[in-house]
């Protein structure tokens, strides 16, 4: 796993899990002010490369695989205020509330050749967001992708019984591609809040992550 630390100076830190495929680069835009953010990405074990003893207090985002993650990790966090899901469930893999098969066919496919049409079609909504997720877009390789799908589905084989379902708030685009928004509305009942005119990268509503938490 890998992880990119904002230091703000503050004693309050949120921690973003982002989604498959991510880095930090992804994520620029998002200037929070009153928070250190600690983003993680790259997953490929259950080890966290960071100390969070100084934190008096810890809010958790996670987004898309990333709520499977955070619904293993976080309960090793002290002092956790909010744990939001946005466009994820911790069952990610479950074929009602997660990923179903035709999905994970859809992201086992994408590649240097058509990875351009995959982001048009599932990530974002207008011509505008196309093309400041391009000028935002990872610098991961299709290999690391590939490497990270992989990793997950094993992980969910194998901690499936480990998931919690501990989140305060959870948000979901209204076009949301890939996890199913009824089946979502069902699992989440009054903590869903619906975001409206987006995809699956919805972070181009927010302009930081404290905003996502006071949404």
């Amino acid at each position: 796993m890998k992880s990119y630390y904002v230091n703000n100076k503050s004693s309050k830190l949120i921690v973003f899990f982002s989604g498959w495929g991510c880095d930090e680069n992804q994520f620029q835009p998002m200037k929070d002010i009153l928070h250190d953010v600690l983003i993680l990405f790259d997953y490929d074990n259950l080890i966290i490369p960071f100390d969070f003893s100084k934190y008096s207090e810890i809010d958790v985002i996670a987004y898309s695989a990333g709520v499977f993650m955070s619904s293993l990790l976080a309960r090793s966090f002290s002092r956790i205020n909010q744990q939001i899901a946005i466009n994820g469930n911790p069952f990610l893999f479950d074929e009602s509330l997660g990923l179903s098969n035709a999905v994970v066919r859809v992201l086992e496919s994408v590649n240097a050749e058509n990875y351009l049409d995959f982001r048009r079609r599932y990530m974002v909504l207008t011509q505008k967001e196309f093309e400041d997720y391009n000028y935002y877009q990872s610098q991961r390789s299709v290999d690391s992708c590939e490497n990270e799908l992989s990793f997950l589905k094993r992980l969910y084989k194998t901690h499936k019984h480990l998931i919690r379902n501990d989140f305060n708030k959870a948000l979901f685009s209204q076009n949301e591609p890939f996890f199913n928004l009824e089946n979502q509305k069902a699992f989440y009942g009054d903590k869903i809040k619906i975001v409206p005119e987006a995809r699956h990268h919805l972070f181009f509503k927010f302009k930081s992550f404290e905003e996502i938490l006071s949404y």
